[in-house]
């Protein structure tokens, strides 16, 4: 089984993502969140990855995502606004986190879909032919 990629926090506030098995030791980052403990230049960059679940606490129909506040993973993905790539952003959510409007601001990195009990949701609007 290939290793998952966890995410690292980096020293210019962005992420990181570091190979991880179940039962390897982490350490906790500066804020006490615990990571696998690797050096920057061995963790992969958010551009190398196909899709990342990325943690959610309130999201709209279109994408938008509310996250933890620290701007991390907007700032990680921000690369796929100039041109669309992999990865794939999946929020993985509760569907009744989901809200009708959330106020977009220039930073903000929409999610492709989003995964709650009740099914898949695509937010990527289909291009008209």
């Amino acid at each position: 089984m290939p290793d998952d990629q966890l995410p690292v926090v980096l020293p210019e506030k962005k992420l990181g993502f570091a190979p991880w098995r179940g039962g390897d030791a982490l350490g906790n980052n500066r804020y006490g969140i615990p990571e696998p403990m690797f050096s920057a230049d061995a963790c992969l960059k958010p551009e190398d990855l196909h899709a990342v679940i990325l943690p959610v606490l309130g999201f709209t129909a279109d994408g938008l995502r509310l996250g933890m506040g620290g701007g991390y993973y907007d700032r990680s993905f921000a690369f796929p606004k100039q041109a669309k790539a992999p990865p794939l952003l999946i929020g993985a959510v509760y569907a009744a986190q989901e809200t009708d409007e959330l106020h977009m601001q220039d930073w903000d990195v929409r999610l492709d879909a989003v995964a709650t009990e009740r099914g898949w949701i695509d937010c990527i609007p289909e291009e008209n032919p």
